[in-house]
């Protein structure tokens, strides 16, 4: 599971949408394959942003891609581009948060933003850092990480006390063919001294 890219986009109305803030993780990829990564990125995000309305979220896969894309009802947008394993529900969650942090930081200067990549926030880089591992970065995944890997511990144990149930069985069944064949022996061992009688 990985984040590949965020970013923070300004929409406009009957127009391209305007990146604003980027981060990028292209570490997976080879040094002259990251521009056409980037650029792909970029066009995925802002092609699903603008078709995106205000106040919805939408996920949106693409190969071995998928791009959260989260527009508000006063135009700041988002988009997290992570690989297919990553839960859309963290995802939406970190967009969220950030747009949201983001708004309480800027304030309304993004607005008049014109310039692709003009405004420069670091947090970003947190955000990418941070919510690479699901689990740590969601309460929610990873209580039901933990959940899962509780089911798992119970169907182990329930496996090996039906193992040990399957045991006992068979050691009962022995013991049922044991008397059986005391009592034949203590039979066999009284009719065999029954004859020999010394008096």
């Amino acid at each position: 599971m990985k984040v590949v890219d965020i970013t923070v986009l300004r929409t406009v109305p009957n127009g391209e949408p305007i990146p604003l803030s980027c981060a990028s993780d292209l570490s997976a990829y080879g040094y002259f394959q990251r521009t056409g990564v980037k650029e792909m990125l970029t066009f995925f995000t802002k092609t699903f942003t603008k078709r995106t309305e205000p106040g919805q979220r939408q996920s949106i896969t693409h190969e071995s891609y998928v791009v959260h894309c989260y527009v508000r009802s006063d135009g700041l947008a988002g988009a997290v581009t992570t690989d297919l394993e990553y839960p859309s529900r963290v995802a939406f969650v970190l967009l969220t948060q950030l747009l949201d942090e983001y708004i309480s930081s800027m304030g309304n200067s993004w607005r008049n933003t014109t310039e692709p990549y003009s405004i420069e926030y670091a947090p970003l880089e947190e955000y990418l850092v941070k919510y690479q591992d699901p689990a740590a970065a969601d309460k929610v995944t990873k209580i039901q990480k933990d959940l899962e890997d509780t089911t798992q511990i119970l169907h182990k144990t329930i496996d090996s006390v039906l193992e040990r149930g399957t045991k006992l069985d068979s050691l009962v069944e022995r013991s049922d063919d044991l008397s059986r064949q005391s009592k034949m022996f203590y039979k066999q061992a009284k009719k065999t001294n029954s004859c020999c009688v010394i008096s």
